[in-house]
Protein backbone atom coordinates (compact mmCIF):
# COMPACT_ATOMS: atom_id res chain seq x y z
CA UNK A 1 0.00 0.00 0.00
CA UNK A 2 0.90 3.57 -0.60
CA UNK A 3 2.66 5.25 2.48
CA UNK A 4 0.75 7.97 4.28
CA UNK A 5 2.56 11.57 4.31
CA UNK A 6 2.81 14.22 1.60
CA UNK A 7 4.93 13.33 -1.79
CA UNK A 8 8.34 15.32 -2.66
CA UNK A 9 7.68 17.73 -5.35
CA UNK A 10 10.42 17.32 -7.29
CA UNK A 11 12.66 13.86 -7.84
CA UNK A 12 16.29 13.37 -9.17
CA UNK A 13 19.15 15.91 -8.85
CA UNK A 14 19.02 19.40 -9.56
CA UNK A 15 21.79 19.05 -11.94
CA UNK A 16 20.16 17.05 -14.22
CA UNK A 17 20.13 12.94 -15.17
CA UNK A 18 22.45 10.84 -13.35
CA UNK A 19 23.16 7.20 -14.29
CA UNK A 20 21.40 4.64 -15.53
CA UNK A 21 19.39 8.14 -17.06
CA UNK A 22 18.92 8.60 -19.40
CA UNK A 23 17.20 5.77 -20.79
CA UNK A 24 16.40 5.34 -24.34
CA UNK A 25 13.13 3.31 -25.70
CA UNK A 26 11.01 2.98 -28.45
CA UNK A 27 8.74 1.32 -30.33
CA UNK A 28 5.21 1.31 -31.92
CA UNK A 29 2.30 2.09 -29.91
CA UNK A 30 0.49 -0.95 -28.89
CA UNK A 31 -3.13 -1.91 -27.21
CA UNK A 32 -2.46 -2.00 -23.73
CA UNK A 33 -5.33 -3.06 -20.89
CA UNK A 34 -7.61 -0.38 -22.39
CA UNK A 35 -8.06 0.76 -18.45
CA UNK A 36 -6.09 4.19 -19.19
CA UNK A 37 -9.06 5.94 -20.83
CA UNK A 38 -12.03 4.02 -20.06
CA UNK A 39 -11.90 3.59 -16.26
CA UNK A 40 -9.14 6.01 -15.16
CA UNK A 41 -9.76 8.89 -17.77
CA UNK A 42 -6.04 8.89 -18.11
CA UNK A 43 -5.04 8.49 -21.93
CA UNK A 44 -1.55 6.13 -22.02
CA UNK A 45 0.23 4.89 -24.74
CA UNK A 46 1.70 1.54 -24.23
CA UNK A 47 5.29 0.36 -26.33
CA UNK A 48 6.98 -3.10 -26.30
CA UNK A 49 8.26 -4.16 -23.17
CA UNK A 50 11.51 -5.77 -24.93
CA UNK A 51 13.50 -2.89 -24.92
CA UNK A 52 13.77 -3.22 -21.09
CA UNK A 53 16.23 -6.64 -22.01
CA UNK A 54 18.55 -3.72 -22.15
CA UNK A 55 18.41 -2.50 -19.00
CA UNK A 56 18.33 -5.57 -16.54
CA UNK A 57 18.72 -3.81 -13.52
CA UNK A 58 15.64 -0.72 -14.32
CA UNK A 59 13.24 -0.76 -11.10
CA UNK A 60 9.87 -1.52 -11.35
CA UNK A 61 8.01 1.90 -10.55
CA UNK A 62 7.31 5.44 -11.64
CA UNK A 63 9.67 7.76 -13.96
CA UNK A 64 9.27 10.75 -15.76
CA UNK A 65 11.36 11.72 -19.53
CA UNK A 66 10.47 13.34 -22.38
CA UNK A 67 8.99 11.55 -26.02
CA UNK A 68 8.57 12.17 -29.55
CA UNK A 69 5.77 11.16 -32.05
CA UNK A 70 7.00 10.22 -35.65
CA UNK A 71 5.81 13.69 -37.17
CA UNK A 72 4.55 11.65 -40.74
CA UNK A 73 1.79 10.10 -38.62
CA UNK A 74 0.54 13.54 -38.03
CA UNK A 75 1.71 15.52 -41.52
CA UNK A 76 4.43 17.39 -39.84
CA UNK A 77 8.00 17.34 -40.97
CA UNK A 78 9.42 17.75 -37.64
CA UNK A 79 8.96 16.03 -34.42
CA UNK A 80 7.89 17.80 -31.28
CA UNK A 81 9.42 16.80 -28.09
CA UNK A 82 7.01 16.55 -25.21
CA UNK A 83 7.42 16.21 -21.19
CA UNK A 84 6.23 12.41 -20.13
CA UNK A 85 5.61 10.47 -17.40
CA UNK A 86 5.32 6.66 -17.05
CA UNK A 87 5.33 3.86 -15.39
CA UNK A 88 6.96 0.53 -15.86
CA UNK A 89 5.24 -2.57 -13.98
CA UNK A 90 3.04 -4.79 -13.38
CA UNK A 91 0.40 -1.99 -11.45
CA UNK A 92 -0.34 -3.93 -8.40
CA UNK A 93 -3.87 -2.40 -8.27
CA UNK A 94 -4.53 -4.32 -11.46
CA UNK A 95 -2.72 -6.97 -10.40
CA UNK A 96 -1.07 -7.69 -13.94
CA UNK A 97 0.85 -10.63 -14.56
CA UNK A 98 3.04 -9.12 -17.54
CA UNK A 99 5.15 -6.62 -17.30
CA UNK A 100 4.23 -3.01 -19.44
CA UNK A 101 5.09 0.44 -19.93
CA UNK A 102 2.51 3.09 -19.96
CA UNK A 103 3.16 6.69 -21.19
CA UNK A 104 1.08 9.11 -20.11
CA UNK A 105 2.20 12.41 -22.37
CA UNK A 106 1.53 15.72 -20.89
CA UNK A 107 1.62 18.91 -22.79
CA UNK A 108 4.31 21.57 -23.46
CA UNK A 109 5.67 22.89 -20.02
CA UNK A 110 4.97 26.43 -21.54
CA UNK A 111 0.71 25.39 -21.23
CA UNK A 112 -1.19 25.12 -18.55
CA UNK A 113 -0.86 21.99 -16.20
CA UNK A 114 -4.43 20.37 -16.04
CA UNK A 115 -3.97 18.29 -12.75
CA UNK A 116 -2.20 21.30 -11.13
CA UNK A 117 -3.70 21.32 -7.55
CA UNK A 118 -5.10 24.86 -8.21
CA UNK A 119 -6.82 23.83 -10.85
CA UNK A 120 -10.84 23.92 -9.68
CA UNK A 121 -13.24 21.55 -10.41
CA UNK A 122 -12.86 18.19 -11.66
CA UNK A 123 -9.72 17.21 -12.60
CA UNK A 124 -8.71 16.32 -16.16
CA UNK A 125 -5.64 14.83 -18.17
CA UNK A 126 -4.08 15.93 -20.98
CA UNK A 127 -5.42 13.87 -24.47
CA UNK A 128 -3.39 14.17 -27.86
CA UNK A 129 -5.48 12.69 -30.79
CA UNK A 130 -5.69 9.01 -31.47
CA UNK A 131 -2.06 7.50 -32.63
CA UNK A 132 -2.01 4.07 -32.02
CA UNK A 133 0.67 2.02 -34.40
CA UNK A 134 2.70 5.48 -34.12
CA UNK A 135 5.94 5.13 -33.70
CA UNK A 136 7.14 6.44 -30.35
CA UNK A 137 10.55 7.24 -28.84
CA UNK A 138 11.34 7.42 -25.22
CA UNK A 139 14.10 8.97 -22.98
CA UNK A 140 13.73 8.26 -19.21
CA UNK A 141 15.18 10.86 -17.30
CA UNK A 142 14.36 10.12 -13.76
CA UNK A 143 12.75 8.13 -11.43
CA UNK A 144 9.96 9.06 -9.04
CA UNK A 145 8.61 6.12 -6.66
CA UNK A 146 7.98 2.51 -6.88
CA UNK A 147 4.82 0.74 -7.83
CA UNK A 148 2.00 0.58 -5.20
CA UNK A 149 -1.01 -0.81 -4.16
CA UNK A 150 -3.90 1.22 -3.26
CA UNK A 151 -7.40 0.99 -1.28
CA UNK A 152 -9.52 2.76 -4.13
CA UNK A 153 -9.58 3.54 -7.64
CA UNK A 154 -9.59 6.73 -6.61
CA UNK A 155 -6.84 6.83 -4.30
CA UNK A 156 -4.92 5.53 -7.63
CA UNK A 157 -6.60 8.43 -9.68
CA UNK A 158 -4.85 10.86 -7.23
CA UNK A 159 -1.23 9.49 -6.94
CA UNK A 160 -1.27 9.44 -10.73
CA UNK A 161 -2.20 13.12 -10.41
CA UNK A 162 0.47 13.99 -8.43
CA UNK A 163 2.86 11.86 -10.58
CA UNK A 164 2.17 14.42 -13.13
CA UNK A 165 2.89 17.37 -11.29
CA UNK A 166 5.90 15.92 -10.00
CA UNK A 167 7.31 14.92 -13.58
CA UNK A 168 6.25 18.55 -14.48
CA UNK A 169 7.90 20.10 -11.72
CA UNK A 170 11.37 17.79 -12.31
CA UNK A 171 11.15 18.74 -15.82
CA UNK A 172 11.05 22.32 -15.35
CA UNK A 173 14.87 22.84 -13.56
CA UNK A 174 17.23 23.80 -15.99
CA UNK A 175 18.83 20.51 -16.62
CA UNK A 176 16.38 18.71 -17.54
CA UNK A 177 14.10 21.46 -19.46
CA UNK A 178 17.12 21.39 -22.23
CA UNK A 179 15.55 18.16 -23.36
CA UNK A 180 12.23 20.08 -24.16
CA UNK A 181 12.96 23.58 -25.60
CA UNK A 182 13.01 24.33 -29.07
CA UNK A 183 15.29 27.11 -28.78
CA UNK A 184 19.10 27.32 -27.58
CA UNK A 185 20.02 24.54 -29.98
CA UNK A 186 23.54 26.00 -29.62
CA UNK A 187 23.68 26.36 -25.90
CA UNK A 188 22.90 23.02 -25.25
CA UNK A 189 25.33 20.54 -23.85
CA UNK A 190 26.71 17.95 -26.73
CA UNK A 191 25.28 15.03 -24.66
CA UNK A 192 21.74 16.83 -24.40
CA UNK A 193 22.21 17.69 -28.35
CA UNK A 194 22.73 13.88 -28.99
CA UNK A 195 19.82 12.55 -26.98
CA UNK A 196 17.43 15.09 -28.72
CA UNK A 197 18.69 14.22 -32.03
CA UNK A 198 17.87 10.53 -31.47
CA UNK A 199 14.24 11.38 -30.07
CA UNK A 200 13.47 13.21 -33.05
CA UNK A 201 14.86 10.51 -35.63
CA UNK A 202 12.62 8.08 -36.99
CA UNK A 203 13.53 6.16 -40.01
CA UNK A 204 10.84 5.76 -42.84
CA UNK A 205 11.40 2.55 -43.17
CA UNK A 206 10.89 1.62 -39.73
CA UNK A 207 7.63 3.63 -39.37
CA UNK A 208 4.39 2.42 -38.99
Amino acid sequence: MRPNGPRDPVAGPDNGPEPPFPIRLSGPVIKGFGRGSKELGIPTANIPPEGLADYPDLAVGVYYGVVALDPTRFASCKATVLPAVLSIGYNPFYKNKTRSIEIHVMPPLTSPSPTAPEQTGEKTFHKLPDFYATRLNLLILGYIRPEFDYVSLEALVEDIRTDCEVSRQSLMRGAYRCYLQEDEEESRPDKVREERKWLRSFDPMGSL
